[in-house]
């Protein structure tokens, strides 16, 4: 198992998971390293290698603590030993031997992964470069000393310095107006030396730092001395600038040196984001593993339940007292199975079947359902740009994303508002995506929804797309509808964003990719030439329950069955010669033979076997790049007793001659 793995996941999951990882980690600019929970580090990215010169797999284990200067090593070693016994975040200062045999000071951090059940599986961890930054912590150290010592001697050296500096260097009255400024100052800040002689520096100081600013220069005019302080100064083409500066009073004045840290601090913001990112995708991975494990053992249960109704609904056939009390339990086997399909999206653990699909026209499609379900109070609008691009998706699913987005917006008008649906091309560049780790930058189909209800707060946004947070009353939602929407789009290949105010209503933003090709259009499905049939169906399931319930159904629809406990078992059965005309096969079965493997032997041994896969969970079996392997027919649990007919007569009349079995539709 991989340090990025979280515990017990299927195999091809992990390796996808861990190159999803490294593919971030490689992109980024600063060294990062993984290790297990016991703190042996197992990989760097190429960042370590390339700044070392050492050979790549040779810093694994104790092998990085080659590249520390001794009389760091000390000091750090202990450090990330206690971080390794109590779990918590690693931080801590060292040099590092570059490839020339020179030292640079680094910053480490690591933060620990732990899976769903808390548990610490492995660390995470960055060094970033800050030898410039104390190199330069240094020198202004001393320039400070030269500044308290010097300048009331106006002494050449002084002027050199002026000159020559790059950082800013200026002079102002205690009471506010510069008097002076170095060429460096113009430099940074973009304005001209006689802009800003004459003129407070206050009246640059970006609004939210001028109360610290003050408070600086008030401490000042006290005596104290010298102070340091940062804040953000405008520069002349409205871009901010963060500036750390020292300052020293002197016979009525104000000597300060100033240090451009904008760079630094964007690099520290872009690290920040990228570590939270991160944590975010092995948390996303945890849940995924959880619900999926959930989803299987529920739908399966969820299997039973509703078999057994609707086979206890035949034989209640005309007592209303006893159909509708069976109906009532059917519809809260559907909300069952609506929530476990919602925790699998968000998870990404859904079976996509995408096609090339005008999503401008799926969503006309639905302006029927989309009324009935807001109801008259509510206005619709929808807008789509000309000249659409096609994406990629799987069409069921962005009616239901479209869908979960109305009816969230028509709760937070109350009822009553506007709802605008928006359609239109979209271009998300580097930038954008350096800002969002799981976000390529190319060409997209934009889905906007926004409403005119209440909004949200910064934080509620924050949390809005997170399994089970609802800001609704309790038993008014379960907390998934958004939480599936995010859940689609980024297992689409795509991304989601909200953008709220509070009072001033929600926007939220799907961005689903491009496809070059030309649109499916929905192909024409004959309805089955009837509910049942006299064919042979091998069923493959391991739960008892399951597996009895499926077999009432089926010979309840005329059909002669076979049943296994496993794909072992089904196919010594095909394997023994009798005649089968389709074979249903649970996906996610123990033993040693996989469904998937079963199903390829047995259309050897019978080339004209129908293949039916059915699962609560697909895992990967059938599933892979999160779409449904071609020519994979699927009926997901739980399925209803005329789904499961429909299913098999059209898949058994498709066969050539298939449809001379069928037997006339049954009750």
């Amino acid at each position: 198992m991989t340090s990025a793995d979280p515990g017990g996941r299927d195999p091809e999951e992990a390796v996808a998971s861990e190159a999803r990882f490294r593919t971030l980690a490689q992109a980024m600019p600063n060294h990062v390293w993984t290790a297990p929970a016991d703190g042996l580090l197992d990989w760097f990215n190429d960042r370590v290698y390339e700044f070392s010169g050492a050979a790549r797999g040779s810093l694994d284990g104790q092998g990085w603590a080659s590249l520390v200067h001794p009389d760091d090593l000390a000091i750090a070693a202990p450090r990330w030993a206690s971080a390794i016994a109590s779990g918590k975040f690693y931080e801590t200062e060292f040099r590092l031997r570059r490839a020339d045999g020179v030292y640079r000071w680094h910053l480490a951090r690591a933060v620990p992964i732990r899976a769903a059940d808390g548990t610490l599986t492995s660390w995470v961890g960055t060094n970033t470069d800050i030898d410039d930054q104390k190199t330069t912590a240094a020198a202004l150290a001393h320039l400070n000393e030269y500044l308290e010592r010097e300048i009331a001697e106006r002494t050449s050296d002084r002027n050199r310095l002026w000159r020559l500096s790059s950082d800013i260097m200026l002079v102002a009255r205690i009471d506010g107006p510069v008097t002076a400024v170095n060429p460096a100052g113009s430099a940074i800040l973009g304005w001209a030396e006689r802009e800003l002689v004459g003129s407070p520096l206050i009246d640059i100081v970006h609004p939210d730092d001028r109360d610290a600013s003050v408070a600086a220069l008030a401490s000042l005019a006290q005596g104290e001395a010298p102070i340091r302080f940062e804040n953000r100064c405008r520069h002349k083409d409205g871009s901010v600038r963060w500036i750390s500066w020292t300052a020293v009073p002197g016979d009525g004045l104000v000597n300060a040196v100033g240090r451009d840290l904008t760079a630094e601090r964007e690099r520290a913001d872009v690290l920040r984001q990228t570590e939270e990112q991160l944590r975010q995708a092995q948390k996303m991975d945890a849940i995924g593993q959880l619900t999926g494990g959930v989803a299987h053992d529920f739908n399966n249960i969820l299997q039973v339940i509703s078999s057994n109704l609707q086979l206890l609904a035949i034989f209640a056939a005309g007592n209303t007292k006893v159909t509708d009390r069976l109906a009532k339990a059917e519809s809260a086997v559907r909300r069952g199975a609506q929530l476990a399909s919602q925790l699998l999206s968000f998870g990404r653990r859904q079976p996509l079947q995408p096609k090339v699909v005008n999503v401008g026209r799926s969503v006309a499609g639905m302006e029927d359902m989309l009324r009935r379900a807001l109801g008259e109070a509510i206005e619709i609008e929808t807008i789509v740009s000309g000249g659409l691009w096609n994406t990629h998706v799987d069409p069921a699913q962005i009616e239901n994303a479209v869908l979960n987005l109305a009816i969230n917006a028509r709760d937070a008008m109350q009822g009553a508002g506007k709802l605008t649906i928006e359609l239109g091309n979209a271009s998300l560049d580097d930038a954008y995506a350096r800002r969002h780790a799981e976000v390529e930058p190319g060409q997209y189909v934009m889905l906007a929804v926004s409403d005119t209800g209440c909004g949200m707060t910064p934080e509620v946004a924050a949390r809005a797309f997170e399994p089970f947070f609802s800001t609704k009353p309790e038993g008014k939602g379960t907390g998934l509808g958004l939480s599936m929407v995010y859940g689609f789009a980024k297992q689409s290949g795509g991304h989601a964003k909200i953008y709220s105010e509070p009072g001033h209503g929600t926007v939220v933003k799907l961005y689903l990719p491009r496809a070059a090709g030309s649109e499916d259009l929905p192909s024409i499905v004959e309805e089955p030439s009837g509910l049942g049939g006299s064919e042979t169906i091998l069923v493959a399931e391991d739960d008892e329950d399951v597996r009895t319930t499926v077999v009432d159904l089926l010979s309840g629809l005329g059909y002669r069955v076979l049943k296994a406990r496993d794909a072992s078992a089904a196919l010594a059965i095909v394997e023994s010669g009798v005649r089968i005309d389709l074979l249903f096969t649970d996906v996610v079965m123990p033993g040693p033979l996989k469904s998937t493997e079963l199903a390829r032997r047995a259309r050897a041994r019978l080339p004209g076997l129908a293949v039916l896969f059915t699962s609560g969970y697909t895992e990967n079996a059938i599933v892979h790049g999160s779409r449904l392997d071609a020519g994979v027919e699927l009926l997901s649990k739980p399925y209803s007793r005329d789904a499961l007919a429909k299913k098999l007569r059209q898949m058994l009349d498709a066969r050539p001659g298939g449809a001379a079995k069928v037997s006339p539709p049954l009750p």
